[in-house]
């Protein structure tokens, strides 16, 4: 749990760190993979008895709210003028200066 928790925010990190949208996008897009898996491991938690059904649900309940924030995001980002020195999509390939 621990690990699929730490990977969301340096997911995040990582993309915001990268000099296009589309790479960003697809960083935020494996974040989310993170948080499902999270999802998961907390679904599994529960199951095997080692957290009790009222404190899954409240943490899956949180997870399906990062799912969205991270996604609305990413939304956000798609949309977004391109990065300074990444090529607009109605530029040609060209990037601009």
């Amino acid at each position: 749990m621990t690990r699929a928790a730490v990977s969301i925010p340096s997911n995040i990190a990582e993309g915001a760190g990268r000099k296009s949208n589309k790479d960003f996008v697809h960083f935020l897009s494996i974040a989310i993979g993170s948080v499902f898996e999270l999802h998961t491991q907390i679904t599994i938690c529960e199951q095997i008895g080692y957290i009790k059904a009222e404190e899954a649900k409240e943490l899956e309940e949180q997870t399906y709210t990062l799912q969205q924030q991270i996604y609305s995001y990413s939304q956000r980002i798609e949309g977004s003028a391109p990065r300074q020195g990444e090529a607009s999509p109605t530029s040609g390939g060209q990037s601009r200066r």
